[in-house]
């Protein structure tokens, strides 16, 4: 199931990197560089846009809720930190504090 969630969070991430891509930006997207207006003329500029962005967020959506999936079935490693942890608290001792030398006074009686 990790890898399951890992693989759809990679593949979403490189679908994402390819829509921001073919989106219109000012200077004209990647999109019109390849003479990918093909795609404007099939469905219209206006609801290429709109399908681009909405994509666009579905994807990053999907990255999030993927991660945090990938987050929650992590194999479960932690026990054997767990041990290491209890073995140096047992070898961990208390500093001693080192007592004062006591001053005995002989020069007053």
């Amino acid at each position: 199931m990790y890898l399951l969630f890992i693989g759809l969070a990679i593949v979403s991430a490189v679908l994402l990197v390819l829509v921001v891509l073919a989106q219109n930006s000012k200077g004209g997207g990647l999109s019109s560089q390849f003479g990918g207006s093909g795609a404007s003329n099939l469905i219209g500029v206006k609801k290429t846009g709109d399908f681009l962005e909405r994509t666009t967020w579905v994807l990053a959506i999907a990255i999030m809720v993927f991660s945090l999936a990938t987050n929650l079935t992590t194999p479960n490693a932690v026990s054997s930190n767990d041990e290491l942890i209890e073995k140096a608290k047992g070898q961990q001792s208390l500093p001693t504090i080192p007592k004062a030398p006591s001053t005995t006074d002989s020069t007053k009686k």
